[in-house]
Formats: structure tokens, sequence, C-alpha cells
């Protein structure tokens, strides 16, 4: 038992000392890495306050700005410390670290893609611009104003009062309406009058009716055109445009100018039709004229 206490106590101080003797061999790398170390960490973050600068003025997203800034951050951190492990003849371990990094990197990228898609898709977005907080907008199904611009999703509020937030892969991938970007909107009301009425007259009447409108702009005319001869009416259009995106102009506009056409129709005898619709009664399976209850009335006035 001795023997066994006095073998492993010899083995212990061989060990003890061949690590003191490493120590003291590596002691000229540890105080280059140590330096290294601290060196790099204060570079990194005066890159960090550079790219922040340099990046803000080409981004005006503050939240893209750190989030850039960080990763320059990071990644010249990383290289600090690969460096050091290098200096301290750590190679093995620096290969492992990025092997493992690699593999890592890999299984989150299966597991996060559509997390790292609206990340992207953000990215994108805020360097391209094609829409900001405050522009009126139609994604898909969606149109209301943009409320905030995240890295991850786009918040829109609908003009009915309902928040919607939509991803920003959707964002990206889709057509993007934007009615902000002339700050004007043009509207087509679409209108039908009589066959029977004098064309020119309803354009003049019609354009007279709805130039002085109160928000249009004064950079277009209103213009009227007549589209087609429909089942029972000659059908025009009316477009203008509104000076503003905003959509209770726009409404308000669209609105009164329904009302000055009507008011102008009807002081000038001019008839926006009903439909026509034509009854048979002669259908295989229906009822004849003859067998209705007015044809039978006055076929039998006794009864």
């Amino acid at each position: 038992m001795n023997f066994d206490i006095d073998k492993m106590t010899d083995l212990l101080n061989e060990k003890l000392v061949n690590w003191g003797e490493m120590i003291i061999k590596l002691l000229p790398n540890i105080v280059i890495a140590a330096i290294v170390l601290v060196i790099g960490l204060y570079i990194a973050k005066f890159v960090r306050r550079i790219t922040l600068k340099l990046v803000s003025k080409i981004s005006s997203n503050v939240t893209l700005n750190n989030l850039f800034s960080s990763v320059v951050y990071f990644a010249f951190i990383g290289i600090i410390l690969f460096t050091v492990l290098s200096i301290l003849n750590l190679d093995k371990a620096v290969t492992s670290i990025l092997a493992g990094a690699g593999i890592l990197g890999l299984a989150l990228a299966f597991a996060f893609q559509d997390i790292a898609a609206n990340f992207m898709s953000g990215i994108f977005i805020s360097f391209r611009k094609p829409l900001k907080v405050g522009d009126i907008v139609q994604i898909k199904d969606y149109m209301g104003k943009v409320k905030m611009i995240n890295l991850r999703d786009t918040v829109i509020e609908t003009f009915q009062g309902k928040t919607v937030i939509i991803p920003n892969k959707e964002v990206f991938q889709n057509p993007i309406e934007n009615y902000t970007i002339l700050q004007k909107r043009r509207f087509d009301l679409s209108v039908g009058v009589s066959y029977g009425d004098d064309l020119e007259k309803v354009r003049e009447i019609t354009f007279n009716a709805v130039k002085d409108i109160e928000d249009l702009s004064q950079e277009d005319e209103v213009s009227v055109f007549f589209m087609e001869f429909g089942d029972s009416s000659i059908n025009l259009s009316v477009r203008m445009w509104v000076n503003t995106p905003e959509q209770a102009i726009y409404n308000k506009v669209r609105s009164q100018a329904i009302l000055n056409i009507k008011k102008a129709y009807d002081a000038n005898d001019i008839m926006i039709p009903f439909p026509i619709r034509t009854l048979d009664f002669g259908i295989k399976g229906g009822t004849t004229l003859a067998e209705t209850p007015i044809q039978m009335a006055t076929a039998n006035p006794a009864e």
C-alpha cells in the first residue's frame, strides 16, 4: 500500500513539474496573447463605433444600425480569440471550435430558416426602403398606414382600425402598393347615362360638376372618358387626382364628386338608368303570361 502511495506521489510530482516547465516555456506566448487580447478588445470597441457612424449615414434604422455594428464587433472579437489561441499553440482547440461552430450554424439554419428569412428580408427592406413609417401602402390583401418596421415583421394599421403584423418575408416577396411616394392619389369614378342623352352635354356637365372640388390636385386636370356601351347605359369614367394620399381626404373627395354629379344630372335631366331586365314567361317548365293572376283576373271579371 505504501508503495502505491509513493508511486502515485512521484507520478503527480512528475506531472506538476512537466506542467510547470510547459508554463515557463509558454510564458512569453502567454504574455503576448494577453497583450493581443487587451489591445484587440479596445480595437474592437473602436471599430464598433466607427461602423455605427458609417452605417448611420446610409440607413436611418437605429435597430439595424446597432445590429450591424454588433455583428462586426463580435466578428472582430472572434478573430482576436482565434489569434490568441494560435499564439498559445492551441491549434487543435481552434480547429475543434471552428468545426463545432460550423455544425451548430448548420443546425440553427435548418431550425430557424423562417426566422432567418424574415430577418434577412428586414435587412433588405431597411436598405432598399420601399416603404417607411407613416406611408399608406397595400401589401397582399391589407391596406393601411405603416406603424412600425422591425427586423422580423412590419406592422400596419388598417383603415378599419385593425393592427396587422406581416412577416418581412411576405413584405419582401410580394408587390407593395405605396400611395405616399407621389404625395397624391387618383381615383376613377364610373358613371352610366342613358342612351338617349347627348354625350357631349354629359361630358361638359360632368366635368363642370367636379372640377372645383376642394382638395383636388391643381397640377392634374379632371378627365372624363366614355368607356363602353353597357347593357342599359353608356358608361363613362371620371378620373381625378387628390392632392394628398390620406384616406380620409380621398373618401371625402369621392363622396363630394358623387353628390355633385348626381345634383348636376338631376338639374339637366340626364338620367342614370336602372338595370333593365326582360322577363320571359314562355320558358319550358315556367308559367306562361296567360296563366298569371293578372291575366286570369282579366279573363274572368265576374269572379
